[in-house]
């Protein structure tokens, strides 16, 4: 018998479509793995399994009636504990907000239900998205499920590890400087950063508001491109949201790479990386180019001096919004998620001024000296492969967001999917960058790769 749990999003859809499987089957098969798992996981804060089994039921009907709504229908979907789901409690991984009970939905949990999607539950995340280990003081850590005792990288953590482990078919994650694609990158899964304003960030707990972006991680690229079909595109009640066109995605996947420009950036997104991910990096850029890709090395404008900017500009914007608590309720917050708000008091207003003048700079000088002459960028995700859950935090996470946090900055959409895995099996990820609102290019590049090898069919051995 097929387990389901262990299928991509794509091939449940047309189990579901078919009718050879009922969304109430997928959804208890999602329901078992989570019970089977979660006590070694820890991926959720809630798990919505009465709800959950409702929205499966409806959706059977729905389906058996000939209202089928699209390829989300009856798929079991998971929440950072940061997207507020009414009637649910949201607590962003944190003491403070423990309590919350949303009182509507956020705009991306409204686009989910509309396209018939069942929401599992809540997922574990860094205290209030805001560092990149998954290391939580409140709820306890999400662990690897390719070795649990490695962080699965955060913030988005526990949508790492849901994702991966097959307790969903796709997660929602939030992304401020790597908080997408370093789980994607450590769980061995794909992450989607969009383009800034390209998904409705309405109904999420900020970090940093002109830094923050909202995208899904999921086993495959083609998934991915399932699922950012639902959630992108305009929201009149999002001041960040982008009022542009939204293109179909799926389309162009299967068009290959030949003629595709990649650049390969020189220094930086190379300096002081494990020996492994390098040689897996590497290769996976050869295979681009075996599939017809032309390659060449790239010069980035001004990239040692971005991710400066990116803390000045973070810092004091987490800060403006946990001013109140901070002052109220210190002792609640854990350790290293106070230091870095306390830290953010020290960076004076003009700092925070001369990098926001300074990443528009940055941005002209990208379009015209970057992407007038490539189309994708191709570089690793994370400098190491996933480090042991007791390692010191700080440290830990310079080298997690050394080499994502820049494109926060910059809000060029950006993919990581997997390319490889040390000799210790743990996973490495490979970053493509593209244009600003090229998504459909950054994953027509990702799904050519992922294609020309077999790194995502390989499954984690939890059972």
């Amino acid at each position: 018998m097929v387990d389901l749990t262990q299928q991509s999003l794509a091939e449940v859809a047309c189990l579901i479509e078919s009718r050879e499987a009922s969304p109430v089957d997928v959804t208890e098969a999602c329901l078992d793995r989570i019970s089977r798992t979660e006590e070694t996981l820890n991926s959720f804060i809630t798990v919505m399994a009465d709800e959950a089994g409702r929205d499966a039921a409806t959706a059977a009907k729905e389906i058996a009636s000939g209202n089928y709504r699209g390829p989300l229908h009856g798929v079991p979907v998971g929440l950072k504990d940061l997207v507020a789901v009414s009637g649910v409690r949201m607590t962003a991984g944190s003491k403070i907000m423990a309590d919350h009970i949303a009182d509507e939905d956020a705009e991306i949990a409204r686009r989910f239900r509309a396209a018939g999607a069942v929401i599992m539950g809540k997922l574990n995340m860094h205290e209030f998205a805001y560092g990149a280990t998954g290391i939580n003081p409140h709820y306890g850590s999400a662990r690897n499920p390719w070795s649990v005792k490695q962080i699965t990288g955060g913030s988005s953590s526990g949508s790492g590890s849901a994702v991966a482990a097959g307790q969903c078919f796709a997660a929602i994650g939030t992304d401020t400087g790597g908080s997408i694609r370093i789980p994607a990158s450590l769980c061995g899964v794909v992450g989607v950063k969009p383009t800034f304003g390209l998904v409705s960030r309405r109904g999420i707990v900020p970090l940093s508001w002109s830094l923050d972006h909202v995208g899904p991680l999921t086993r495959t690229v083609e998934d991915a491109a399932i699922v950012l079909q639902v959630i992108a595109g305009h929201d009149p009640l999002d001041d960040s949201s982008a009022n542009e066109p939204v293109p179909d995605y799926r389309a162009g996947l299967r068009d290959g790479v030949r003629g595709l420009r990649v650049g390969v950036p020189e220094g930086f997104f190379f300096d002081g990386l494990e020996d492994e991910v390098e040689v897996a990096v590497r290769a996976a850029i050869e295979t681009l180019k075996a599939e017809g890709a032309a390659v060449s090395s790239i010069s980035l404008p001004r990239i040692d001096e971005i991710p400066n900017a990116v803390t000045a500009i973070m810092l004091p914007e987490a800060l403006a919004y946990h001013q109140k608590w901070l002052n109220e309720r210190p002792d609640d917050y854990g350790e290293s998620v106070r230091f870095r708000l306390e830290l953010a008091a020290t960076i004076p207003a003009v700092t925070y001024v001369q990098a926001q003048r300074f990443r528009e700079i940055v941005v002209r000088e990208w379009r015209e000296q970057v992407f007038s002459q490539v189309d994708v960028l191709a570089c690793p995700t994370t400098a190491v492969s996933a480090p042991a859950i007791d390692q010191s935090e700080l440290s830990t996470t310079f080298n997690l967001i050394r080499l994502t946090n820049p494109l926060n900055l910059l809000g060029t959409p950006c993919v990581s999917l997997p390319c490889g895995f040390t000799k210790a099996g743990l996973p490495i990820g490979l970053q493509l960058v593209g244009r600003w609102f090229d998504e459909a290019t950054v994953l027509r590049a990702a799904f050519a790769y992922e294609q020309a090898t077999d790194w995502h069919k390989r499954r984690p051995a939890l059972d």
